[in-house]
């Protein structure tokens, strides 16, 4: 039986308290991460795990132990997939910090567990586990429209559709700051990064523009969704068997996938915490 000490991943990048947000912010930006555990500067033990949406939810906070989660569940590397899957999928997590006594040891995702899926070939059909919303967009809404909607409907993608209502494309928040437009230099000294430094990659500021664009309460360019939305996107049918959903996901790292009907018609969209939520029924 697979355990987390098989697909987690072990020494994960950790961020520390005492410490400030600007140091976690830092690290996400360095390793193109959206979320940290946290350890204890006197003994390195467990603290709590922060996100790149607690940073988000509380933008004038400076101090990483006010931001943290201080009860986030963790787990031992001795438990099985199905454990882990269970935890996720009920905390609707990203992030599942693994230990051993106090001792942190690795890091588990819903992307660590598509391959538990993948190899087991489960043949159910993915419209079985779809449990996650779906919110689709118009092509036509300028970005703020749809930089409220990810944030108010809590999705962390959205479909977008023509005036038929065909599928035409789907945005994430990271698409909404994925454009030159956005001075990665000046983003990065706003947000306290000097200009000498080296480690901080375009990708990885793209993560938390987000956060600079709520401190600095800078307005979004009014250009329509469809300018910057991923077009064509890999879709799956809804008779699709969930581990070749998962295979697509893992593949390609897409973290959700559109789901089309027998008319080829959006109608729905899958998750990874959909697809891994298969391990707890088994």
């Amino acid at each position: 039986m697979a355990t987390v000490g098989d697909v987690m991943t072990s020494n994960p990048i950790v961020a520390q308290v005492p410490g400030s947000r600007q140091e976690v912010l830092r690290i996400m930006v360095q390793h193109n991460l959206t979320g940290l555990p946290v350890v204890r500067r006197s003994d390195g033990s467990l603290a709590g795990m922060i996100t790149r949406q607690d940073i988000f939810d509380r933008p004038e906070e400076e101090q990483a132990a006010m931001i943290m989660q201080r009860e986030h569940p963790s787990i031992s590397p001795k438990a099985s997939v199905e454990e882990a899957a269970k935890i996720l999928v009920e905390g609707t997590m990203r992030h599942l910090p693994v230990v051993e006594g106090k001792r942190l040891v690795g890091i588990l995702t819903p992307t660590d567990l598509l391959c538990i899926v993948e190899k087991r070939n489960i043949d159910l059909p993915v419209e079985k586990v779809i449990r996650s919303p779906c919110v689709p967009i118009f092509q036509e809404a300028p970005l703020a429209v749809a930089n409220v909607t990810l944030k108010v409907s809590k999705s962390s993608a959205l479909p977008v559709l023509d005036e038929h209502g065909r599928l035409t494309g789907i945005i994430t928040d990271r698409d909404i700051f994925n454009k030159s437009y956005v001075d990665g230099a000046d983003a990065a000294t706003a947000m306290g990064f000097g200009e000498d430094e080296d480690h901080w990659s375009w990708d990885g500021l793209r993560n938390v523009m987000n956060l600079w664009y709520e401190v600095s309460k800078i307005e979004l360019p009014g250009l329509p969704i469809k300018d910057i939305m991923v077009r064509d996107p890999t879709t799956v049918f809804k008779k699709t068997a969930i581990s070749e959903a998962a295979r697509i996901m893992r593949k390609n790292d897409f973290g959700q996938l559109p789901v089309r009907d027998n008319k080829d018609r959006l109608l729905a969209m899958i998750y990874d915490h959909d697809i891994i939520s298969v391990l707890i029924k088994e």
